[in-house]
């Protein structure tokens, strides 16, 4: 049988799962399978040389049944309206899961800002407000950044919107510089949720990661941030690290600060001082406490999930783990914090920047670190709860708690 590998379908596939293991009725479980919303838009933006170029996007409203839907906006030469479905389904039961009073939406435009100068990023970010603006708003739909966006395009968009209603509307996007509402702790938000949850896992497993390794596919924002985190709060030593042009591995550890100045100078890791060359693919099977998956989707399949051997599978990117793969990593006894949980540190600083936003009240990184830090912590220990109850996996038991929550929401509005 040949394994599905676009991303909606699996979204639907696993959905489908959690609707039979709790016995949904035929019509919320239809309605939960489905985006509520969908707009496909067409952008003619002028280049620097003079020419216009034509971009394409889209902005999924999944379901907002406990509140705004609320979703990053990715820039990437492959996007499709598949992954941005199935993303936008993750960003409601990850809304959920975490217990924050928001829905889940999504948005993406093909194109590849590597190849843009910041004068037409600015052009191309102002073009998909002007083109999507109608259905954004703070008791509508909030995005923030996500692959290849970034607090400066935030901004933009912002005062796109802005000037649009001719308002101040700084909750309209999250992910903001600071000095114009941006949040405390947003950099590093959808990291330092992975390694809390990460060290909750550990507890639950009853092991030390003091000095044990961890290895990381994709040495991103999320990724970056993760190594240094996870080496200050959980004392672990980083083992290898990769981005889209290779890897860089070191069984005695790799010096993390270092490593990131390397990626910001050079743009890669390839190339990093006392290291030796490995794969993506390597990397990912290599004996390691905890990999950390802070790509793409659909990296861990049936094909390599066999030779995984991580202790603990931290899912910094969304969608790393294909339905197969879960069932293989579960008979390894491979501890997974799914997705959804494992990265909604990022999701649920941004819901903190849009209720200081609201009220004009600002908290310091104290504040907001123990905010994250007691979500993150009461997310987990609902979904272990589920997990050990039903005798089920962590993506299937985080997939009950989610779906769970946004069906009762459905179901008290009258909808099924």
């Amino acid at each position: 049988m040949t394994e599905i590998l676009n991303p909606f379908r699996i979204a639907q596939q696993q959905l489908d799962h959690a609707a039979e293991k709790l016995g949904l009725d035929d019509a919320t479980h239809e309605l939960l399978r489905w985006p509520m919303q969908e707009l496909k838009v067409t952008m003619p933006v002028r280049m620097d040389d003079g020419n216009t170029r034509v971009f394409h996007g889209f902005r999924i409203q999944y379901n907002t049944a406990r509140g705004p839907a609320k979703g990053g906006i990715r820039w990437h030469p492959d996007e499709t309206i598949d992954t941005v479905r199935a993303l936008a389904a993750w960003m409601t039961w990850k809304t959920s899961v975490v217990d924050i009073p928001l829905g889940g939406g999504k948005g993406g435009v093909i194109c590849n800002p590597k190849e843009l100068t910041d004068t037409e990023k600015e052009r191309l970010a102002r073009a998909y407000v002007r083109a999507v603006g109608r259905t954004l708003g703070v008791t509508k739909d909030v995005p923030a950044p996500d692959v290849y966006t970034t607090p400066q395009i935030m901004a933009w968009m912002m005062d796109e919107y802005e000037t649009l209603t001719g308002e101040h509307h700084p909750g309209v996007i999250t992910g903001k510089p600071i000095p114009i509402g941006g949040s405390q702790g947003r950099g590093d938000a959808t990291a330092r949720g992975g390694i809390y949850v990460v060290r909750e896992a550990a507890n639950a497993l009853g092991i030390d990661l003091k000095d044990a390794a961890m290895t990381i596919q994709g040495f991103g924002n999320a990724g970056q941030h993760a190594a240094r985190i996870g080496r200050d709060l959980l004392g672990m030593k980083l083992l290898a690290a990769s981005d889209s042009k290779g890897g860089v591995y070191n069984p005695n550890g790799i010096d993390v600060e270092a490593l990131i100045d390397h990626k910001i100078r050079t743009g890669q890791v390839s190339g990093f001082t006392d290291t030796d060359p490995i794969t993506n693919e390597a990397l990912l099977e290599l004996d390691t406490a905890v990999l950390f998956p802070a790509a793409l989707e659909n990296v861990i399949t049936a094909k390599n999930a066999p030779e995984i051997r991580c202790t603990i599978l931290c899912e910094l990117a969304n969608g790393p783990t294909t339905p197969e793969a879960d069932d293989i990593l579960y008979d390894k006894n491979v501890f997974v914090l799914p997705d959804f949980l494992a990265n909604a540190g990022g999701v649920t600083v941004s819901y903190l920047e849009q209720v200081q936003n609201t009220y004009n009240l600002y908290w310091n990184l104290e504040e907001i670190h123990w905010r994250l830090k007691d979500t993150m912590r009461n997310a987990f220990a609902s979904v272990l709860e589920m997990s050990r109850n039903s005798v089920i996996h962590m993506r299937d038991a985080a997939y009950l708690v989610a779906v769970a929550r946004v069906a009762e929401a459905c179901k008290l509005r009258g909808w099924v």
